[in-house]
């Protein structure tokens, strides 16, 4: 079994499910006492969070670098970064270390394929849905077609991220703004949904909606757990 490095923190809670869900998975096919070879590099959320909103991009791909070639060198086989943004400088990433980085987007992309799927709504923070690191790479490599809430909806979004689930709160009004946001999407023509921000599975899973729904949290770990078992 390959050692996986994940960074994590982004926020905790959402590590956390990583944790669980690679664990699972390993016992699963493994069977027995077996569980995941891992390491953990966790950050300071509010450090990232605050970078993120000044736009300091720059700063954070160092950050997220320097931490990978740390996790690397304590032995990882591979990296997964334990957030959807901050696979904004994945590609920078990569470049700076010799093992594989598990691309979330990729991961999720192959769920969508399989389901046979052309057209899909993503939902994430301002940066995920609004950027091209995301939704291009999947529309580019995969041609699946990524529609994302208009902008009120955007910001509503991300408000309840940071403010709610990033912190761990889970509001009942907050899951029925998400669910509207997703009729929406659907009545757009999205054939599903891209839970496109770590924390979203907290609040809002497939048997909420009445389409498939992507749970990249899930998608992420299991698909390291299957580079790891190989």
């Amino acid at each position: 079994m390959k050692t996986i490095g994940l960074i994590g923190g982004m926020s905790w809670e959402s590590s956390h499910e990583y944790y669980r869900i690679i664990n699972e998975k390993v016992k699963e096919e493994l069977g027995g006492l077996h569980s995941a070879r891992l390491i953990l590099y966790s950050v300071d959320f509010e450090e990232i969070q605050l970078l993120q909103h000044k736009n300091s991009w720059e700063e954070l791909t160092r950050k997220m670098v320097d931490i990978a070639k740390k996790v690397e060198n304590t032995g990882a086989d591979m990296i997964v970064i334990c957030t959807n943004t901050m696979h904004k400088m994945a590609d920078e990433v990569q470049k700076n270390i010799s093992v594989p980085l598990i691309h979330i987007a990729d991961a999720t992309a192959e769920a969508i394929r399989d389901h046979g799927l052309g057209k899909v709504g993503l939902l994430g923070t301002r940066f995920t849905m609004e950027q091209d690191f995301y939704k291009k790479r999947i529309s580019d490599k995969f041609g699946i077609d990524v529609i994302i809430p208009d902008e009120k909806e955007r910001e509503l979004i991300h408000k309840i991220l940071y403010s709610e689930l990033c912190l761990g709160k889970i509001i009942e009004s907050s899951k029925s703004d998400f669910l509207k946001v997703i009729d929406n999407l659907v009545e757009k023509g999205a054939g599903g949904i891209i839970l496109g921000c770590t924390e979203i599975p907290l609040i809002v899973n497939q048997k909420d909606v009445p389409v498939p729904v992507f749970d990249t949290t899930a998608i992420h770990a299991e698909k390291a757990v299957k580079e790891a078992l190989k």
